[in-house]
């Protein structure tokens, strides 16, 4: 039986930006969706300075010299909008179905693709072991019988719904049909694997909620790796977010510019 103690999370998709050809601008960002961010910001007050050469007799007026400084002022302003533009897809690995059931939560600038137990034999499925009981041996072994016995019960219920269902109708169907049956019995700390892909406004509200002391500390310890791998991409988008140390010895994270 496969134990998890640990979310993966890798970047694998990121956008790409164009500026427009007839407008004399460029930012000193190469991170296409911080890029993007300052662009759609710029365009709304028109600040791409006075050498834009914008159409249809609009003036343009001087502004912030840096991408870093430019978004740091719509972070600190609130204007939080512009970093919808942004976009980035993570994979997520390693997590239970407990946190997947919380994260699909965040719908608005998200979206999920996550793994099918219809479609998918879990008969080697892996299970996340809760950060709250580890180290305590005793309550470990419970947690590790408990999931042994599901994974029994899952492979005899579906070896039996298989028999069951027969020949009768096409192969894809019929293997539904048996493993919607057997992933009844299946607990939810089974692992998943789920593709999000979500803006730079979103992804930050799902750091800083699911990053809070009093998140689970499940969630908790992915909305950390997320932040890493997003700092990593977008510094001047994530680099505010701190990652930072609890009380209790887990991690949290925090911001000066909350709910942008």
């Amino acid at each position: 039986m496969q134990i998890i103690r640990q979310p993966r999370v890798t970047v694998i998709a990121r956008q790409q930006f164009t500026v427009p050809p007839h407008i004399n601008w460029q930012s000193d960002s190469e991170v296409a969706g911080e890029a993007l961010a300052e662009f759609a910001g710029r365009l709304c007050y028109l600040s791409f300075g006075v050498d834009a050469g914008l159409e249809g007799g609009h003036k343009t007026i001087p502004g912030r010299t840096t991408n870093a400084a430019y978004l740091t002022n719509i972070l600190n302003t609130k204007h939080g909008s512009v970093l919808e533009h942004a976009v980035w897809s993570l994979l997520l690995e390693g997590v239970s179905r407990s946190l997947t059931h919380e994260l699909v939560r965040h719908r608005a600038g998200f979206g999920f693709s996550q793994l099918s137990q219809r479609y998918v034999d879990e008969s080697e499925i892996g299970f996340v072991v809760p950060p709250e009981i580890e180290g305590d041996e005793a309550a470990f072994r419970v947690w590790e019988k408990t999931c042994q016995a599901t994974l029994e019960g899952y492979r005899e219920l579906l070896s039996a719904t298989t028999e069951k269902v027969g020949d009768s109708g096409p192969a894809t169907m019929r293997k539904k049909r048996a493993r919607q049956a057997a992933r009844s019995v299946l607990p939810n700390c089974a692992e998943t694997k789920i593709v999000v892909t979500g803006n730079a406004r979103a992804w930050r509200h799902f750091c800083e909620m699911r990053g809070s002391p009093t998140a689970d500390v499940e969630i908790r310890r992915l909305a950390v790796a997320c932040l890493r791998q997003l700092q990593g991409e977008a510094p001047h988008l994530f680099g505010d977010m701190r990652i930072a140390s609890a009380d209790d010895g887990t991690q949290v994270i925090e911001t000066d510019f909350s709910k942008v």
